[in-house]
């Protein structure tokens, strides 16, 4: 992942806002700016915070880094695995910071709509001004079943965000 800007992480974490008791997972594959300032906002609400590494090398640096502090959770999920659904949790807000290829993006998606709650939102960063990237993911969400998609372009130098909702309780 490239560079982030602080203040616009900053910005976009405000859409978290400060409900009790979120849960908020993260697929990653790096990007050391937006796993600490996810977790620091999650331990300053206590929120839990899940972090699912896609990669071998990150999961051992953030397990280790990260075995001291409380309802923050390193797990190792690679995205082609059968499931990303543990102990039966629904989180309210997805990050997808890490690479999807474009062939893994329809089943990453069935198995994500799982395990967000009815009505919570996936948060995912796209390359910045890749519109056939986009146009991908776009229609994916649609197809589906998320809803209200908006994409923030403005916010990142490097990074599109691409925002949409878990569609409640439909087809899935």
């Amino acid at each position: 992942m490239k560079h982030l800007e602080k203040n616009a992480v900053h910005t976009l974490l405000n859409i978290i806002g400060t409900v009790p008791e979120y849960q908020i997972v993260h697929f990653t594959d790096g990007g050391e700016l937006l796993i600490e300032m996810l977790q620091e906002h999650c331990a300053t609400h206590d929120y839990l915070y899940q972090i699912n590494c896609v990669d071998d090398t990150l999961f051992s640096t953030l397990k280790e880094k990260y075995k001291e502090t409380p309802k923050t959770m390193v797990l190792k999920i690679p995205l082609e695995r059968r499931t990303y659904k543990i102990q039966g949790r629904e989180y309210q807000f997805m990050f997808v910071s890490a690479l999807v290829a474009e062939e893994l993006r329809g089943d990453f998606l069935e198995k994500a709509h799982v395990i967000i709650r009815s009505s919570g939102c996936i948060i995912i960063f796209a390359k910045k001004k890749d519109y056939r990237e986009r146009d991908s993911w776009t229609a994916l969400l649609e197809e589906k079943l998320y809803v209200s998609t908006s994409i923030v372009d403005d916010m990142f130098e490097h990074y599109d965000i691409i925002i949409s909702k878990r569609m409640h309780g439909w087809g899935v």
